[in-house]
């Protein structure tokens, strides 16, 4: 059985986080040669190739690719394994966003893995709207989110897929016969374009009858008897009920959730919370979409 060498993993994981040999060179403090030798050795104790040449620089091969996911997995545990052993906790702030919709289910869930594992560190919480938390992810302003947008230039993780349902007051009453009212969030939304697009493609006629620009507004709206919204059925609570095929309308696509971090994050502590909520969330990765 081979033994995998820490310190080659560490330089793999550099590599693929800032790109290239020379940059991985910079993070890990050795020169280029080194980390150049360095994946050799791992190439050959492998017996594999773990990049190839594409243009004037290299890629990962697909083993390669593999060797990283396990890389960082192998090094979280290590590098918690060292702290407990000698007493020394990481410490800092970790930045994390959450959409509105699931700052009260989803959110504590991954606040109580990260405040269980890591009780000595900070955590600043942004909870806003999808396009936004990634907008703040893209210029550094925030560490991790969770966002419904997809995004293959971030790292990310599947964190659920939540059934996205059609949503009114407890007392509205609906009318089949009439173009369907509908409460909207203003632009960008996902939702406002799940429930556009499953409507024009079931003919079924519908009104913006109201439109919002957060989700504060969207329940005023729906309190108010205006109209009906599609939204994550963690919307749901006891003043909203559930429409359906059986009231003339379509069903909806469910909602995915990624968690997404920077590929780049220098920050150890931000790697760290990434591949704890992995880990222990059993987190699975994204497919990609057209």
């Amino acid at each position: 059985m081979i033994n995998l060498d820490i310190d080659l993993l560490r330089t793999l994981v550099a590599v693929e986080q800032h790109g290239t040999y020379a940059a991985a060179a910079e993070a890990v403090l050795r020169t280029q040669s080194a980390v150049t030798q360095q994946m050799q050795r791992l190439e050959q104790m492998l017996g594999m190739p773990l990049f190839e040449q594409r243009g004037r620089g290299k890629t990962f091969t697909r083993q390669g690719e593999m060797l990283a996911r396990y890389a960082r997995q192998i090094l979280v545990i290590n590098d918690e394994a060292v702290r407990a052993m000698t007493g020394k906790q990481l410490e800092g702030t970790v930045r994390i966003g959450s959409p509105l919709d699931v700052a009260d289910s989803l959110l504590p869930t991954i606040l109580t893995h990260v405040a269980r594992s890591l009780p000595s560190i900070k955590m600043e919480i942004r909870v806003d709207r999808s396009p936004f938390l990634m907008d703040a992810l893209h210029a550094g302003d925030i560490d991790l989110t969770v966002s419904t947008r997809f995004d293959q230039t971030l790292e990310g993780m599947v964190v659920r897929r939540t059934p996205t349902v059609w949503l009114c007051s407890a007392d509205y009453v609906h009318d089949p016969e009439q173009p369907v009212p509908l409460v909207l969030a203003d632009e960008p939304s996902i939702f406002r374009r799940v429930a556009l697009n499953a409507l024009e493609q079931s003919r079924v006629a519908w009104r913006a009858n109201y439109v919002a620009p957060n989700l504060v507004g969207i329940k005023a709206g729906l309190r108010a008897g205006l109209g009906i919204t599609a939204r994550g059925v963690d919307f749901l609570n006891p003043e909203f009920r559930v429409l359906g095929e059986t009231d003339g309308l379509p069903k909806l696509p469910d909602m995915t959730y990624f968690l997404w971090t920077r590929p780049g994050a220098l920050v150890p502590l931000t790697r760290h919370v990434y591949d704890l909520l992995t880990r222990s969330m059993g987190l699975t990765e994204p497919g990609r979409r057209t």
